[in-house]
C-alpha cells in the first residue's frame, strides 16, 4: 500500500465518524459558516511579486516533528505582520499533527484568506472547512478521481470557497477542467519516492494554460530556488518547512518576501 492509499484509508474512517456526529447541514449552525470568504485568487494574483501561501505546520510523517515550540496564533501572527499573502492550515491530525480547530481560531484575527490542507474526499470535509473559518481548501488530484475533483469543487463553490487542485505528476492533467479548476497546485514532491525537483514545477507549469494561477508547492528554501520560477507562469508559491524550521521565523519570512520580488 502507498503512503497516500495508507492516508486515505485512515481518512475514511475519520470521515464515517464525523457523519456519525453530525448531519450535513448541521454545519449551518457554526459561528463562520454563513460568514463571508476572502478570495484566495485574487489575494495571490500580484503585480509586484510572487503570491507567498505560508503555512503553519507541526509535523510530517516523514520528519515528525518539524516546530517543538508550535503556537499556531504566534504563528499566524508573524505571517500576517510580515504580509503574506494567505495562510495554509495543515488540520490532519494524525499524520501531521494538525487539528481543524486551528483555523477557527486563526480566523478570529485574518486579514488574509485561510486554506485548509487535509486529504479531502468527501464534502463533509469541505462544509467543515467553511463552518470554521476557512476561504479555500486543497484537494489532490492524485488522492481523487475526475468526478470527485468535479464533485468536490461544486460543493466547495457552493460553500462559496475557493479549490486549490494540487497535483504532482503531469499524468493528472487530463482530469482536470481548467475553467472550473483555476487556481492548481504543483507539488515538486514524488509522492512514490518523496524526492523533490524543482522541474516539476518548470515542467508541467509549460501544461497549464497562461490564465490559471500556479503556486509552486514544496522544496522551496533559496532565492535561487525562487528565480527559477520568475520567467515561467507560476504565480504563487506555497512555503511550510522553510519557515518552520527557522530560529527567527520574523527574519526568514521577511527575507523570503523579499526573494519573491519581480525586481531586486
Amino acid at each position: 500500500m502507498s503512503f497516500l492509499s495508507e492516508i486515505l484509508e485512515v481518512k475514511k474512517e475519520e470521515i464515517k465518524k464525523l457523519k456519525a456526529e453530525r448531519t450535513l447541514n448541521s454545519f449551518s449552525d457554526e459561528k463562520y459558516f454563513s460568514a463571508p470568504t476572502m478570495s484566495l485568487k485574487n489575494s495571490l494574483n500580484r503585480e509586484d511579486r510572487l503570491g507567498l501561501i505560508a503555512e503553519i505546520k507541526k509535523a510530517s510523517p516523514s520528519k515528525g516533528v518539524i516546530k517543538p515550540d508550535f503556537n499556531h496564533i504566534k504563528i499566524a501572527e508573524t505571517y500576517l505582520k510580515f504580509g503574506a499573502d494567505a495562510i495554509s492550515i495543515l488540520t490532519d491530525k494524525n499524520f501531521f499533527q494538525g487539528d481543524i480547530r486551528y483555523i477557527s481560531d486563526i480566523a478570529s484575527i485574518k486579514t488574509v484568506p485561510l486554506l485548509r490542507k487535509d486529504f479531502i474526499v468527501d464534502e463533509y470535509q469541505i462544509y467543515e472547512a467553511k463552518a470554521f473559518g476557512a476561504d479555500a481548501v486543497l484537494l489532490i488530484a492524485e488522492a481523487l478521481s475526475a468526478v470527485q475533483i468535479k464533485e468536490l469543487s461544486h460543493a466547495a463553490a457552493e460553500c462559496n470557497l475557493e479549490v486549490l487542485l494540487e497535483l504532482h505528476s503531469a499524468s493528472q492533467l487530463t482530469k482536470i477542467d481548467f475553467k472550473t479548476n483555476n487556481l492548481i497546485g504543483i507539488n515538486n514532491r514524488n509522492l512514490e519516492s518523496f524526492e523533490l525537483s524543482l522541474n516539476t514545477t518548470i515542467e508541467l507549469s509549460k501544461k497549464i494554460p497562461q490564465e490559471v494561477i500556479v503556486v509552486s508547492e514544496s522544496g522551496l528554501s533559496s532565492e535561487s530556488a525562487i528565480r527559477k520560477f520568475l520567467k515561467t507562469n507560476v504565480k504563487a508559491v506555497l512555503v511550510g518547512e522553510h519557515f518552520m524550521q527557522s530560529k527567527n521565523m520574523e527574519e526568514t519570512v521577511n527575507e523570503f518576501l523579499r526573494w519573491l520580488q519581480f525586481s531586486n
